[in-house]
C-alpha cells in the first residue's frame, strides 16, 4: 500500500436483498421490509433435515409449515384463523436464517434465540397477529410441530417409529400423514394459497400465488 494511503473500513453488510426488493436488517428487521412472497420463496427452499432426506426433492420448511397448521387444525378444530396462520408462520423466520437443527441452535446458545425472536416478532406485526404468541397457542404449536416431525423421521429421514418417538411426540389420534416431498415451486405455491386462505378468514390481506402450478 503507498504511503499516505489507507485501507477503507467497511462495516460488515447486515442486511440481505430480497427477491421483492425489500433490504431486510438483519440486526433490526422491519416489519415494513417483510413480504409473504419473499418467506414463501424461501422457505419452499430451505430442506428440513440439512437435506437428509429420501425422495428426490428435499423435504422444505414451507411444506412442513402447511402440515403443522393443518394438524393444530386436527387437535383444535376450532382454533381462530389468526392462531392457525401463527402456526403456518411459525417457522418463517427460517426464511433468513435457514432450518438450523435443536443441537445446533442449543449450542449457539442466547445471542441465537435472541435474533430469533426479533425477526419472529416482526413477521407477526407484519401480518397482524400478536407479537407474542400466548403460551397455549405456543404449545400446540409445537405438539403438531413434533408430531409433524415423527412423520418426517420415519418416513423420509431413516428413524425407526421407535427411534422417532424417543425425540417426537407420536402423531394425534385420528391423524395419518403421508409425505410426499414437493418441488419448490409447488412447496411455495401451496404455502401462499394456503397463507391466503388463513388471511381471509382472519380478515387480513391476501396475495396472489407466485406460481400456479395447479
Amino acid at each position: 500500500m503507498r504511503k499516505g494511503l489507507r485501507k477503507t473500513e467497511r462495516q460488515p453488510r447486515a442486511w440481505q436483498r430480497m427477491l421483492s426488493g425489500r433490504r431486510l436488517d438483519l440486526l433490526d428487521p422491519s416489519p415494513m421490509d417483510i413480504e409473504i412472497e419473499d418467506i414463501a420463496h424461501g422457505l419452499a427452499r430451505v430442506a428440513r433435515w440439512n437435506g437428509q432426506t429420501v425422495g428426490e426433492h428435499a423435504f422444505s420448511v414451507a411444506q412442513h409449515s402447511v402440515v403443522v397448521e393443518e394438524i393444530c387444525a386436527h387437535i383444535q378444530p376450532d382454533l381462530e384463523p389468526r392462531w392457525r396462520l401463527a402456526a403456518l408462520l411459525h417457522d418463517a423466520s427460517e426464511y433468513v436464517i435457514g432450518d438450523m437443527i435443536s443441537p445446533f441452535k442449543a449450542a449457539l446458545g442466547v445471542d441465537y434465540r435472541t435474533f430469533e425472536e426479533r425477526l419472529e416478532t416482526a413477521i407477526h406485526v407484519r401480518f397482524g397477529i400478536p407479537a407474542k404468541t400466548p403460551i397455549q397457542i405456543k404449545k400446540l404449536i409445537k405438539k403438531a410441530d413434533r408430531a409433524c416431525a415423527f412423520f418426517e423421521a420415519v418416513q423420509l429421514a431413516g428413524f425407526t417409529s421407535s427411534e422417532a418417538l424417543e425425540f417426537f411426540d407420536a402423531p394425534p389420534d385420528g391423524y395419518t400423514l403421508h409425505i410426499e416431498p414437493l418441488s419448490p415451486a409447488m412447496a411455495q405455491s401451496r404455502y401462499i394459497q394456503r397463507y391466503n386462505v388463513l388471511s381471509q378468514a382472519a380478515g387480513f390481506a391476501t396475495v396472489a400465488a407466485a406460481f400456479d402450478t395447479e
